[in-house]
């Protein structure tokens, strides 16, 4: 299955979206971008669609939202994760709750250890 990828507008919106605290670190993730807080990850781009991780209450009322649908590949979407509507990135305003609530749920969790580097022989 080929990955849909998101193009650079985008990517700089999302960037733009994300960039809530000095915690926050956005990577590149399957030719996407991925903003973690911690090591976790809280929202991600999967070509124009913006996924958040929120806690399952939240997950229901995002749910309802028309135009939220499932985050992640279509054969397998991401356990904990939804995507917000189409459009957020034309109106950020559809969006930003929904992150902020992603980034306040994910900074309580543990943090992750670090990878450890893999040794070269």
């Amino acid at each position: 299955m080929q990955m849909p990828k998101a193009s650079e507008e985008t990517k700089e919106r999302f960037r733009a979206l994300v960039s809530l605290g000095p915690d926050v670190e956005v990577k590149p993730m399957f030719g996407n971008l991925a903003a973690f807080v911690h090591g976790n990850m809280f929202a991600g781009l999967l070509g124009s669609s913006l996924g958040v991780r929120l806690p399952e209450d939240e997950l229901d009322a995002l749910a309802e939202v028309d135009g939220a649908h499932p985050f992640g590949p279509e054969d397998r979407p991401m356990r904990h994760y939804l995507s917000v509507p189409d459009g957020w990135a034309d109106d950020p305003d559809v969006a930003r709750p929904w992150v902020e609530r992603a980034l306040a749920h994910v900074s309580q969790l543990p943090p992750k250890p670090p990878k450890r580097a893999l040794s070269r022989r």
